[in-house]
């Protein structure tokens, strides 16, 4: 199954980062997260995009937010997601779905894959790539071709209940492929038997985070990549 608008629509989905920015301090307002207002004002301008970039599929530049500390001096991943998460559940409380077996409170049941990178505290940006020229990949095979780019944590979830919200209505009306998380690994019975990948999709009208196993192609699903820079 094929998606549509091209690639050379697609840059007019990501928000000027002024947009962006708005969209951020109006959630943390809401939400209470305590961003400071002098975090919002030492937010530099988001990375040109080269000419390389747009040949590898990529699209635009995502502002996200690391929340947290994950003991190592980085944000801690999977409270970047849930917190996110909890804004969309709140914001759309009739309209979401969780998957039962993505528990944002343990960690034998949901982390950053080992060989990720590690994400910033505070603001940082990442150059995104949609996920459909990997459609046809499951998520271990894409993986294993990470080179200078990985797959969306928090940015997923992020990018979907705050940033760009307008993306659930392109995934409802399949104008735009659902999304793999591929930096979320999901132990769906716990212990630290990590097997699954998060997945999020709108469908009719729906916002769901679901799971899918690492070995097994979704055909609706692309495997959206991003790169710090």
């Amino acid at each position: 199954m094929s998606f549509g608008p091209k690639l050379e629509d697609q840059s007019r989905l990501i928000l000027p980062v002024g947009k962006q920015i708005k969209a951020w301090r109006k959630t943390n307002r809401k939400m209470g997260w305590g961003i400071r207002d002098e975090d919002f004002d030492h937010i530099e301008e988001p990375p040109p995009m080269t000419e390389a970039d747009r040949r590898q599929g990529y699209i635009g530049a995502l502002l996200c937010y690391g929340f947290g500390d994950d003991g190592a001096g980085h944000a801690d991943a999977v409270l970047s997601g849930k917190v996110a998460w909890e804004y969309a559940q709140k914001r759309w409380w009739k309209k979401t779905w969780q998957c039962e077996y993505i528990d944002f409170d343990k960690a034998d049941h949901i982390r950053l894959r080992p060989e990720a990178p590690p994400r910033p505290k505070g603001f940082y940006y990442a150059k995104f790539q949609p996920g459909e020229k990997l459609q046809r990949l499951t998520v271990s095979q894409a993986r294993k071709n990470f080179k200078n780019e990985t797959g969306l944590g928090p940015e997923g979830v992020q990018l979907l209940a705050i940033t760009h919200k307008h993306f659930q209505d392109l995934m409802n009306e399949r104008k735009i492929s659902l999304m793999a998380l591929a930096d979320y690994d999901v132990a769906p019975y716990g212990f630290n038997d990590f097997f699954d990948a998060a997945q999020m999709f709108c469908s009719e009208g729906i916002l769901g985070l679901g799971i899918g196993n690492v070995d097994q192609n979704y055909p609706l699903f692309g495997i959206p990549t991003i790169r710090f820079q």
